[in-house]
């Protein structure tokens, strides 16, 4: 039978609910996780924290396919480090903003991704919580956050646009169909009277 290290230390083993847990790190381990945060803040159009404590692994792997599947990169690492890889790039991240169990969410193709996805799924599960981020090249807050996870996606927007642009040509064509329609119908008139 198994036995683990960690038995009468009071380190939670296999009985972890969470699979982003964080574990202990050597210093090269942490020069490479931060060599590649400080990568995806430079690639991201947008980053988003969340609180994530009390999630199963189950609901963990299920966050992360559905924020894969949206173009969004997802990381569970050491504040320090994410304030590090945001220094870099010139982001103040302050600690009080990064409180829990935090997550990283790099939106690398669509600005609003990874808000909008992780507000839904918070909607599903209320252990999934947005607590700040980077928008617009400026450090969020939660409100900010929030609010950009309420804006409508690039898709709806198109669809908007293009509803809005065939409104107008709907209508030209409505009014030319008619306008054509009722002259055909006065000249065939005027045929049937001269006939």
């Amino acid at each position: 039978m198994f036995s683990s290290p960690c038995k009468g230390l009071g380190v939670k083993g296999s009985g972890n609910t969470n699979n982003f847990s964080i574990m202990a790190t050597s210093r090269q381990k942490k020069e490479e996780l931060l060599a590649e945060l400080k990568d995806n803040f430079g690639e991201a159009k947008s980053v988003v924290f969340a609180d994530l404590k009390g999630l199963t692994v189950e609901q963990s792997q299920g966050l992360r396919r559905a924020l894969t599947a949206k173009g969004v990169k997802t990381k569970m690492i050491k504040k320090t480090l994410i304030m590090l890889a945001g220094k870099e790039h010139g982001f103040e991240i302050p600690k009080s903003l990064l409180d829990g169990q935090i997550a990283v969410a790099f939106s690398m193709e669509d600005e609003v991704a990874a808000a909008q996805e992780l507000y839904k799924l918070g909607k599903e599960n209320e252990k999934i919580k947005l607590v700040g981020g980077v928008f617009e090249g400026k450090v969020a807050d939660k409100a900010m956050i929030n609010a950009v996870a309420q804006l409508p996606s690039r898709e709806e927007l198109l669809g908007r646009l293009v509803g809005s642009m065939q409104s107008p040509i709907r209508g030209f064509h409505g009014v030319m169909h008619n306008t054509i329609r009722g002259f055909v119908q006065v000249c065939d008139q005027i045929a049937k009277k001269d006939a």
